[in-house]
C-alpha cells in the first residue's frame, strides 16, 4: 500500500449520556472525504479508542466502512494492551474490509524491543492486511528502536510509519537505513523537516477540521518541492500546533475545532475535560488567522503562476 497526502484519524462524536452519535459520525467522515484527504483512520487517539468498549470499537470500523466503501482507504487502529485483544482488532478489521491497520505499542506494559517486536509479529500473523506502525514512546514507553525494527523491518507487511517520538534523529535513522518503510508525519510540528526527508503522508489529527491547509502544507513540499511556500504555510500552522497541546488538551481542542466548522462533535470522554472558555476564545482566534494566512498564501501562489 502507498500512503500519498493526508490521512485523518477522525474524531468520535459523543451525545451527553457519552454514547456514540452514529449519525454524526458518518456525517464527519463524510465530510472529512468531501473536503479531500487521501485516507481515512479509526480507532486512534484523535478518536479515543481507548476510552471504549471492544464492540464500541468494531462498531466504529463498520460504520467507517459503510461511509468510505471504495472512496478513500481505510486504516483501522488496532492498538491494545493484551496482544491477543490486538489480534482480535485486527481480524474484525479483515472482516469489515479495512485496507491497512495501524498498530502501536501496548501502553503501560512497557515491553522491551523484543517484546514489542513478538507482539506486532503476532497481530501480523493473524491478518493479510499491510500494516503502518505507530511509534509515539511518550504515551507508551517503548520506542520502536533499532531493535526493534531490525525484527519487524524484513517483513513487507510492515510497510508504513507514523513516527511520533519528536526525536529528529529518528527522523534521520529512518529516512537513511529504513527507506523501504514509508515515512508518515506523525509529529505536526516537524511535518516540514519529515517531508524534506521524503515523507509523502501526514496522519493529522487537526484535518478534521482543517483539512485543506493541511493538504495545502503536503503539496508544497511532497508534490511542487516548493519548500519555501512550504515554510511560509508551515510558518502558520505553528501557532495552531501549539494550540493544540494547551494543557494537554489536544482531542478536545481537535472536537473544538470541528465545532468552529459546524460539525457535531459532542463532548470527550472521561476521564478527559473539556475546554474552558478562555482556551476555546484563544483557539477560536487561532483557527481564523491560520485559515486566512494560507488562504492569502495559496491566492499569491496561483497570481504568480
Amino acid at each position: 500500500m502507498q500512503f500519498e497526502g493526508i490521512y485523518t484519524p477522525v474524531i468520535t462524536p459523543f451525545a451527553d449520556d457519552f454514547t456514540i452519535q452514529e449519525k454524526a459520525y458518518a456525517d464527519v467522515i463524510t465530510g472529512i472525504i468531501d473536503a479531500g484527504v487521501q485516507g481515512i483512520i479509526v480507532g486512534g487517539t484523535t478518536g479515543e479508542y481507548y476510552a471504549m468498549t471492544k464492540q464500541e470499537r468494531v462498531r466504529t470500523m463498520e460504520i467507517a466502512r459503510e461511509v468510505t466503501q471504495d472512496r478513500v482507504p481505510l486504516i483501522a487502529g488496532v492498538g491494545a494492551l493484551r496482544t491477543e485483544d490486538a489480534e482480535d482488532y485486527a481480524r474484525e478489521a479483515m472482516r469489515i474490509g479495512a485496507d491497512c491497520l495501524l498498530l502501536g505499542a501496548p501502553y503501560y506494559a512497557c515491553p522491551t524491543s523484543l517484546e514489542l517486536a513478538r507482539h506486532c509479529l503476532s497481530v501480523e500473523r493473524v491478518t493479510e492486511l499491510p500494516i503502518m506502525l505507530y511509534n509515539f514512546p511518550d504515551r507508551t514507553n517503548a520506542p520502536m528502536d533499532e531493535v526493534f525494527l531490525e525484527h519487524v523491518s524484513q517483513r513487507a507487511s510492515f510497510c508504513a510509519i507514523k513516527e511520533s517520538s519528536g526525536d529528529i534523529n529518528r527522523l534521520h535513522l529512518l529516512a537513511r537505513h529504513y527507506p523501504h518503510i514509508q515515512l508518515s508525519v506523525g509529529m505536526d510540528d516537524q511535518a516540514l523537516e519529515f517531508f524534506a526527508w521524503g515523507a509523502r503522508s501526514w496522519v493529522a489529527g487537526a484535518s478534521n477540521f482543517l483539512p485543506q491547509e493541511h493538504y495545502a502544507l503536503y503539496h508544497a513540499c511532497a508534490v511542487e518541492k516548493d519548500f519555501d511556500k512550504g515554510r511560509r504555510i508551515m510558518t502558520a500552522l505553528l501557532p495552531l500546533m501549539k494550540a493544540l497541546e494547551q494543557g494537554g488538551k489536544f482531542v478536545q481542542s481537535i472536537k473544538f475545532g470541528c465545532e468552529l466548522q459546524g460539525m457535531f462533535a459532542g463532548s470527550v470522554r472521561k476521564p478527559l475535560r473539556g475546554l474552558t472558555k478562555e482556551m476555546r476564545r484563544e483557539f477560536e482566534v487561532t483557527v481564523e488567522v491560520v485559515q486566512t494566512t494560507i488562504a492569502n498564501i495559496l491566492a499569491e501562489s496561483d497570481s504568480a503562476n
